[in-house]
């Protein structure tokens, strides 16, 4: 697994039976405490970070000039994983591919947890962050802790009124089956599994759980028709948001980096603090999928832009049919950046579809665009590598590609 997001296979059940899920945003490895301490006091001084105006501006040239280079004709079986099938359903199993996917031999993959009932409702979580592996045999109901580095069993769980399981930097939030007037939680140590904390939430009667989440020490509580709940579980700090102003969204990303979190609602994207407050909105960000299919979103690692697969402009003649559009936006400003699609003259296609020379100074032809066209339907998975600066897709038939400047 690369890129530093948690990884859902197959994702739970949810509370209230609305497709739901949460995604931890890239974050990049952990160093040792005072030494990041001290770098991260050393950006702040130095401002070596880049200022917003200039880390806009060369966002856009980085992807200005994005074309269709490798059309892959490898079938990699329906592209269900996160990041590009980088984690393929195998049965009970799951196969891992590498960028092996570069080299055209998707099949030199390895198989992991061979030994491990993972069909649905059971899944694999690969959690970057903390360097772990969370598994779920809905079979015997045991959850199961892996090692990342070499895919060691570190504990098990087994308990059956386990509902679901939350997972943060340092910490697992364990939420079980809810009695009538509360819902018990426990706080685990991720390393071990040692209870940290044992404390019941208070819920409204007869009112289901849209939602609960965990964020660090942050406690997001929202039950139907109700205000949305913020909780300190160091300290009980309770604030509230109003239901007219956060409505339940269909899936969360948290941006550990800037102390942000995304929600994702009828295939708009908006960010909020942990006061509550909303801090953006999204210009011409409406995302393909209207119940936001996570695989088709990337964040980068220094979490200010997103990418993710969107509705075409209505009126691009070219994007017809399933074809949509790869979209970068600002994450803190909502400023669209740069669009990929067909009606981007910019965007030629070589490798697997090369062009003549002269046609990088000329109007795309039909044949280019049809191509690009198609390689922009029915996408399923989206990964950005921020090294090579390349984007690459798989679509629904198991075909990849690749696209870069």
């Amino acid at each position: 697994m690369e890129g530093g997001r948690k990884v859902s296979a197959s994702p739970r059940g949810p509370w209230s039976g609305v497709s739901r899920r949460k995604v931890l945003a890239n974050k990049r490895p952990r160093t040792d405490g005072f030494v990041n301490s001290v770098k991260k006091l050393q950006r702040r001084e130095i401002s070596s970070k880049r200022d917003r105006s200039f880390s806009m501006t060369n966002a856009q040239e980085r992807f200005r000039n994005m074309r269709l280079t490798i059309a892959s004709s490898h079938h990699l079986g329906r592209a269900s994983g996160r990041q590009l099938c980088l984690i393929k359903g195998q049965g009970e199993g799951v196969m891992v591919l590498s960028r092996y996917i570069q080299r055209g031999k998707p099949d030199a993959g390895f198989p992991l947890f061979v030994s491990e009932y993972l069909k649905y409702p059971g899944f694999v979580e690969f959690d970057d962050v903390n360097g772990k592996v969370l598994t779920y045999s809905a079979q015997d109901s045991i959850y199961k802790v892996f090692d990342l580095k070499n895919y060691t069993l570190l504990y098990s769980i087994s308990d059956k009124h386990v509902q679901e399981i939350k997972i943060s930097p340092g910490i697992m939030l364990l939420i079980f089956n809810r009695a009538q007037s509360h819902v018990p939680l426990k706080i685990l140590s991720i390393e071990d599994g040692t209870v940290l904390k044992d404390f019941n939430h208070l819920l409204h009667r007869n009112k289901k759980v849209d939602f609960i989440e965990q964020f660090n020490e942050k406690l997001l509580v929202k039950q139907e028709n109700e205000n949305l709940q913020i909780l300190d579980v160091r300290n009980a700090e309770h604030k509230e948001v109003s239901r007219t102003e956060f409505m339940t969204p269909s899936a969360f990303i948290f941006l550990y980096e800037n102390q942000l979190f995304l929600t994702f609602r009828n295939r708009t994207v908006a960010v909020w603090n942990f006061r509550g407050e909303l801090v953006t909105s999204f210009e011409d960000h409406l995302l393909w999928h209207p119940d936001c299919n996570t695989n088709n979103i990337y964040i980068t690692s220094d979490q200010d832009l997103i990418i993710s697969y969107c509705k075409a402009d209505s009126d691009d003649q070219w994007m017809e049919g399933n074809a949509g559009s790869i979209n970068i936006s600002n994450i803190l400003t909502g400023k669209c950046l740069a669009k990929i699609n067909s009606s981007n003259c910019n965007i030629e296609v070589d490798g697997g579809y090369r062009s003549d020379s002269t046609s990088r100074n000329q109007h795309c032809s039909y044949l280019m665009r049809n191509r690009v066209a198609e390689a922009l339907e029915d996408i399923t998975a989206l990964f950005y590598d921020e090294e090579r600066n390349e984007i690459y897709t798989g679509n629904r038939h198991g075909l990849v590609h690749v696209w870069s400047s």
